[in-house]
């Protein structure tokens, strides 16, 4: 009997299934360094942890997304592994911040099941929380994902889709325990326009663009140890879909996200992902850019010093996003979009 694992294919997922991922993971100063390195991201929060102090935190937390990817690279082997593509994400809620020295752990929970029209994949939706060395949550999120069959002949499961919020409620936001905005240096932070300068509906092109390397979108995807083989095997994917490696979508969040600065840049903390569709692959060589939608403003009970914005975010491959692009005259997805995401930043109020 072999001891290799293959990962699960479809037909090994049951619903209510619960998976323990491997691989604890003690995150250090020289995995924000590095997400920095290959993100550009330059939030101060995660920045600097003088500013940090500032705001009554003990240090600079890592950056929220890099804990995302941490605790979404734990479930791949057991998840996603042999997976055609990430499809979406819902009810993200980001708990406690996490710091250098905190050691990261995750489990899954399997939500729902369905075979797709050609009998030789599925797809699997899971819940994936991430907690501490103290148990405490640093995040759960749901995720779907079109998985392999291994016998395109095996039999579909009963389909059972699960029932998902659109929005997480403004009560499930979590705020860091101690956290002030009373010394919140707007200058060092990048930008004068805080919580009141935004309205709803209001549309801002982020101009700047970042271009894929493979070797950078490698990088980051070893860096969250998240093994799913579209990403890494060139010898596998030339004889698949797309005869070359696709990007992890993530680090396609990741660099919107850090386009994001240049008109959001007070936006410091990632509090929620409303949810979240990759709506087409993006390769090595693919010009990224930004642009982002305020869909909603949310006062938080009790606290006049910080509110929320419910944004979305769009990314483009090889397309400035002056025309702010996002669906064609078909109402399918322009083919230049690669990402529409829809979240809830925190950001300082006057």
């Amino acid at each position: 009997m072999s001891k290799s694992n293959p990962g699960r294919f479809f037909e090994d997922f049951r619903v209510g299934q619960v998976l323990r991922h491997a691989t604890p993971r003690t995150v250090t100063e020289a995995d924000q360094a590095l997400y920095i390195a290959l993100t550009g991201s330059r939030f101060a929060l995660h920045s600097s942890d003088v500013f940090a102090r500032g705001l009554g935190l003990p240090r600079a937390p890592l950056d929220d997304l890099l804990v995302f990817h941490l605790v979404f690279g734990r479930s791949v082997a057991d998840v996603s592994r042999n997976a055609v593509a990430n499809l979406g994400y819902a009810a993200c809620v980001f708990g406690v911040p996490v710091y250098p020295g905190d050691t990261l752990t995750a489990h899954s929970r399997v939500l729902g099941l369905r075979e797709t029209a050609s009998g030789k994949t599925g797809v699997v939706w899971v819940r994936s929380t991430g907690t501490n060395q103290r148990g405490e949550t640093v995040l759960d999120y749901v995720r779907w994902v079109m998985v392999n069959k291994r016998d395109p002949a095996a039999p579909a499961p009963e389909q059972v889709t699960p029932d998902l919020p659109e929005v997480v409620e403004a009560a499930r936001l979590t705020l860091p325990e101690g956290l002030s905005l009373a010394g919140y240096d707007a200058e060092l932070a990048g930008s004068a326009d805080l919580f009141d300068d935004y309205e709803i509906g209001e549309r801002i092109d982020h101009l700047d663009g970042v271009t894929l390397e493979d070797a950078e979108h490698q990088m980051a995807t070893r860096l969250y140890q998240n093994n799913a083989r579209v990403h890494f095997d060139l010898h596998a994917a030339q004889t698949g879909r797309f005869g070359k490696r696709v990007v992890y979508g993530g680090h396609i969040i990741s660099l919107a996200r850090a386009l994001s600065f240049n008109g959001l840049a007070n936006a410091f903390r990632i509090a929620a992902i409303n949810g979240g569709r990759h709506t087409n692959p993006s390769f090595a060589g693919h010009t990224i850019y930004a642009w982002s939608e305020v869909l909603e403003k949310i006062d938080l009970p009790g606290r006049s010093d910080v509110g929320a914005l419910r944004l979305r975010t769009v990314a483009t491959k090889d397309r400035p996003c002056a025309e702010f692009p996002l669906l064609g005259p078909d109402r399918n997805p322009d083919p230049a979009v690669v990402l529409e995401l829809d979240y809830t930043v925190l950001m300082p109020r006057r």
